[in-house]
């Protein structure tokens, strides 16, 4: 079977398949890694000038499903065929490997990190046997709509994530293949780089009628897709089109502002909801609005004062597949809710933590003045290059504080700087109360540190994990024991206190890995990328336990994501940019802000999307946005702005558009934000 990465092949292709035959056909597909079954009867299809999307977390199948595409995996059972042509063995898989690219999973894993951008783009073009007529202005457009022609003589290595996954794409494409397949492009790539590569990949198939299949573990990219199949170990739990999908599910979600204690009280009727401060949102099954407001009035009952809001909203595609795991296996997947006082109610299948643990007053820093991380100034340089700039900002005990930026912020230095890793150029930072430039070992024993790359030792059992690191804190044995309860009970963890930890599935493992940084009750911890590949469950009851992190022990919480849903759930964010801190506030207050500015969200469904993106900004809509099928515009006036958009339309022969009012999400704020910044940067250095 295949043996060959499809990014080397050098060969021609095949005769051209009947044109309405699907270009890629699966059919009861298995496969499996000795006793594990990663692949279990799936069956799709993927048509011709087709964006086809395999939904779902680390462990899902989807890598698996895309190299037996690519024709670098073999396949246990089952029928695997691509532009007709059955996929059973290496000569047939040569048959159609030049007519497709293939992009590993892994920021840039498909480049040469010595190598320049235009050095790695002649190199595949070499590779694939581009001649040099074809190569200069296919080089030159792709590296138009990447922008990354004024990056040609930069070293990949040196290239930011976001500019590594789009160079990436550019030399899977420079041989102009028929079908592309890429594995998790998007995963570890800020929110605007995400934009923009989903920008290129739908100019790419609505101009080439280029065929794709893409992967993903974020949900909220679900949308963008002609067609997706979930995907939940090994199996496809449903398949069609996003909006037929969420149509069908039978789901509402109330959006409510209540009391903690009324919040509680629907948390014990409804499988699936998440809090924040004073608001709920809430999963009804139920097939109208009407039926789903009655549903959480009643479960509320008739004596709340004050009368709690209710908005009632369609669902997006995250329920839905939180549903369909839940009808699964029954699995708890809400967050603790917070009684009437606020704190948060352990799970009732987690054994009560140690009394010593148990509702102890936090540390008397937790009460009074000190800040858990105090930021002045902080500057970090690299020969010439600045990487953090002058930064300044405060974490509270018992605050949850997101550190958000584009790749290349600034963001993982400054996190290397107050843990002390790496010395500041100049400027202050304090850590539970430690100078960071003379008390390196103090402040590694106050802190907690959670890399994005899973770190423990997977031959061990979990709770093997937990007491070889107690150890390595210096724990005694039986405060050891102590502790690795206690982190077996914040992680729900029971019942795999003996299973190695490389068997757990990404949210436990997580879970096991935020436990193996608490076991010494850090006051501080710092959390970079916790939940990028966990599915919708475990992230859910990893928040649950940061929460009760915060809110019961006092421990202050800094974390990095790209996932921009985590953003919205936290206490206060600072936002950077090329090294400096450019915003340093609440979520709300964020959004009210770029509100105040800019006008409200108004969502336009027009098609096709991308003659309606160019309509509009001909019209004078110069910031729109491609935002899945449909376009993000902000205006202070709906009404007004809902004319011009329709005149806009009109005036390139499209129809008129459905519009509707949104709420700002904080991937909004962040995506204006920044390219605000970089226009702003660009005409500096225009000047």
């Amino acid at each position: 079977m295949p043996g060959t990465d499809t990014s080397v092949a050098a060969v021609r292709p095949a005769a051209v398949s009947t044109i309405n035959a699907p270009v890629v056909a699966l059919a009861g597909i298995g496969k499996r890694y000795g006793r594990m079954l990663a692949v279990d009867d799936v069956s799709l299809k993927v048509e011709r000038g087709q964006l086809y999307g395999l939904i779902g977390a680390d462990g899902a199948g989807k890598s698996s499903l895309m190299k037996m595409v690519a024709g670098v995996l073999a396949h246990d059972c089952g029928t695997v065929e691509v532009f007709g042509v059955r996929i059973d063995s290496e000569r047939a898989a040569e048959r159609v490997k030049a007519r497709l690219g293939f992009m590993p999973q892994g920021l840039g894993l498909n480049l040469y990190p010595e190598l320049s951008v235009e050095e790695n783009i002649d190199f595949f073009a070499r590779l694939r046997q581009v001649s040099a007529a074809e190569l200069a202005p296919r080089k030159q457009q792709l590296l138009e709509m990447t922008r990354l022609a004024a990056f040609r003589t930069r070293a990949a290595k040196n290239l930011s994530g976001g500019m590594k996954q789009k160079l990436g794409l550019v030399c899977t494409l420079i041989h102009a293949p028929e079908l592309i397949v890429l594995d998790e492009p998007t995963t570890g790539v800020d929110p605007v780089s995400r934009r923009d590569f989903w920008a290129i990949l739908a100019q790419l198939i609505d101009a080439q009628r280029l065929t794709a299949l893409v992967s993903t573990a974020y949900l909220d990219e679900a949308s963008r897709f002609d067609r997706l199949a979930l995907m939940h170990v090994g199996r496809v739990l449903a398949e069609g089109e996003p909006a037929e999908l969420v149509a069908a599910a039978g789901l509402r979600v109330a959006q409510v502002q209540a009391e903690p204690a009324a919040l509680a009280q629907l948390a014990a009727h409804f499988a699936q909801t998440e809090q924040t401060a004073g608001a709920g949102r809430v999963v009804v099954t139920a097939d109208d609005d009407e039926s789903a407001a009655a549903a959480v009035r009643a479960a509320l009952g008739s004596d709340q004062h004050p009368v709690p809001k209710i908005v009632i909203t369609p669902p997006d595609l995250e329920d839905l597949f939180v549903a369909r795991l839940q009808a699964l296996d029954g699995a708890a997947t809400t967050r603790p809710a917070p009684d009437a006082d606020g704190r948060f109610k352990p799970n009732r299948n987690q054994r009560p933590a140690p009394a010593s643990e148990r509702g102890s007053a936090p540390p008397s820093e937790y009460n009074g003045g000190t800040h858990a991380i105090d930021a002045q100034s902080l500057t970090r340089d690299f020969g010439g290059f600045r990487a953090v700039d002058r930064a300044s900002f405060i974490v509270r005990y018992g605050e949850i504080f997101g550190l958000l930026g584009a790749n290349g912020a600034g963001k993982t230095t400054a996190i290397k700087m107050l843990t002390g890793i790496l010395p500041p150029s100049a400027g202050i930072g304090r850590v539970a109360g430690a100078d960071m430039r003379q008390a390196g070992q103090a402040i590694k024993e106050r802190i907690g540190y959670m890399s994005q790359a899973f770190s423990l030792y997977t031959d061990l059992t979990v709770m093997e994990n937990l007491l070889l690191f107690a150890g390595v804190y210096g724990l005694t044995r039986e405060q050891a024991r102590s502790r690795a309860q206690w982190a077996v009970a914040l992680g729900d963890l029971h019942g795999h206190e003996r299973e190695p930890a490389g068997r757990l599935p990404m949210g436990l493992r997580q879970r096991l890995a935020l436990g193996c940084a608490l076991l010494h009750q850090p006051r501080v911890l710092f959390l970079d990328e916790p939940t990028s590949g966990v599915d919708p469950i475990g992230r859910r009851r990893f928040w649950g336990a940061l929460r009760r992190l915060a809110r019961e022990q006092g421990v202050a919480i800094l974390l990095t994501t790209h996932y921009m849903a985590e953003a919205d759930l936290c206490d206060r964010i600072a936002l950077m940019f090329a090294g400096r801190v450019v915003a340093d506030a609440t979520p709300a207050q964020l959004k009210a802000e770029l509100t105040a500015e800019r006008g409200q969200l108004l969502e336009v469904s027009a098609e096709p999307p991308l003659a309606a993106l160019a309509a509009l900004r001909a019209g004078g809509f110069a910031e729109a946005v491609l935002h899945g099928r449909r376009l993000h515009v902000l205006a202070h006036d709906a009404a007004e702005a809902g004319t011009r958009i329709d005149t806009a339309l009109a005036a390139a022969g499209l129809a008129a558009a459905r519009i509707t009012s949104q709420t700002l999400t904080m991937e909004d704020v962040f995506i204006h934000r920044v390219l605000a910044l970089e226009a702003a940067a660009l005409a500096r250095a225009a000047a």
